[in-house]
């Protein structure tokens, strides 16, 4: 399926070089699986479906790039695995850059 872009839009994809945070537009609800996070503007809602996540998720604006709050998080094994969802994350508008 292809997406048509508003000119108003712009594709972002995900740095772990550089600082984001959970949208402002997004209000994320404690469940036993994760999260639900749901956005208020584009009305999606998406499944966290860790805890880590979760706590990834919350723990980005604590740190001035993605990768350090990556590896303070979830550790660097696990690196490659988080910089994959969070990539997810922006695509569905969860997370911004800061």
């Amino acid at each position: 399926m292809r997406r048509l872009l508003n000119t108003a839009e712009v594709l972002t994809t995900f740095n772990p070089e550089q600082p984001w945070t959970l949208s402002s537009k997004v209000a994320l609800r404690d469940e036993s699986f994760g999260a639900l996070a749901y956005h208020y503007g584009n009305r999606r809602l998406v499944f966290l479906k860790s805890r880590d996540l979760v706590d990834l998720v919350r723990d980005l604006e604590h740190h001035d790039k993605a990768a350090d709050a990556i590896v303070a998080t979830v550790g660097p094994e696990r690196f490659d695995t988080y910089v994959r969802a969070l990539d997810a994350l922006v695509e569905s508008e969860v997370i911004c850059e800061r």
